[in-house]
């Protein structure tokens, strides 16, 4: 009978940096991985845990048998399956209960050229696939959302630092992201109380004292840069990038690399604001961008867009001459 090889690095989990190392839509966290694999294959195993273990708080290597997935079920948030995908949907198929509750399953070939997320896209699977893609994995995402090039309502809740409360709604919600009619997620602070239909998608903060930081960087930034940045910007209010919910921005910075990289460096996700948002939030500074491009200056307008009290802890700073970070609350 196969067992646990036991090939595990684990860090502390508030120490992870990776992708998945930030709530899922139902609360919980996908950090504990379980890479399943033929002893024949145990070697790209080993290069997967290598590649992206420092991302997880655990990264188990286990050798696969007949009853493998229902021995672990319930065990790890995400089993990476080192076989052809036939095999991991045999095997899962009657394990399965409700999207909200089962583990997410990514399957991947020896050579790895293919991550495939089966089950949990939103729930850890899609973000794993993203990272397999650092070893030369294809990321072959099938939910509607991302194989449109869209962010579901579930990855704008990773963003925001949230959970989806009432997670039947987001069938509605992301038919209307896929439909272009979903617009932003509106804010409410309370205390207050909300009358919802079934097609509203509740999200709930997974965290109540955090800020937000308003970024606009040059193209083509370095995730260093940005590091220090954000570093420099927080020193001055006696706080470090522990404190921090999300990166907020313009949607003319989608796809930023330096910039994207820091936010997963430090655990954090990238909510992009519209330019009509950041126009109805236009920061006090004076910014050139609007005489330029008609834009408002992106880093106060989004720190004050996606700060609990819509207001500045600290006005805007250019460092590096490539990064300009304000703070939200």
């Amino acid at each position: 009978m196969s067992t646990n090889t036991n090939e595990t690095d684990e860090t502390d989990a508030d120490e992870s940096a990776g992708h998945c190392a930030t709530p899922d839509s139902d609360g919980e966290v996908a950090e504990e991985i379980a890479i399943i694999s033929f002893e024949r294959k145990l070697d790209t195993a080993r290069e997967i845990r290598d590649g992206i273990g420092d991302g997880y708080a655990r990264v188990d290597i286990v050798e696969y048998h007949g009853d493998v997935f229902a021995e672990h079920w319930g065990e790890y948030d995400c089993f990476v399956g080192l076989m052809a995908s036939g095999i991991a949907m045999r095997k899962t198929a009657p394990l399965l209960d409700d999207k909200w509750d089962d583990p997410a399953i990514v399957v991947v070939d020896e050579e790895l050229t293919w991550a495939i997320p089966i089950t949990g896209g939103h729930h850890g699977a899609n973000q794993v696939a993203g990272d397999l893609a650092r070893l030369g994995a294809v990321p072959a995402m099938t939910t509607a959302s991302e194989a449109a090039g869209k962010q579901g309502v579930e990855s704008k809740a990773k963003a925001l630092d949230a959970h989806v409360v009432n997670g039947d709604s987001t069938v509605a919600t992301n038919l209307a992201v896929l439909n272009d009619d979903l617009g932003p997620v509106a804010r409410l602070d309370g205390p207050r109380a909300v009358l919802v239909g079934d097609d509203v998608t509740v999200l709930r903060r997974n965290a109540d004292d955090g800020v937000v930081l308003g970024t606009g960087t040059v193209s083509g930034v370095e995730k260093r840069q940005v590091l220090d940045a954000w570093t420099a910007a927080l020193d001055d209010l006696d706080l470090d990038l522990t404190a921090v919910d999300f990166v907020a921005t313009g949607t003319r910075k989608e796809g930023e690399k330096g910039l994207y990289d820091a936010a997963r460096e430090i655990g954090a996700g990238v909510v992009l604001f519209e330019k009509t948002t950041l126009e109805a939030f236009e920061g006090p500074s004076p910014s050139r961008s609007k005489e330029l491009i008609g834009w408002p200056g992106v880093a106060e307008a989004s720190a004050i867009a996606g700060g609990r009290e819509h207001d500045l802890l600290r006005e805007k700073e250019r460092f590096d001459d490539a990064v300009t970070v304000a703070v939200g609350r």
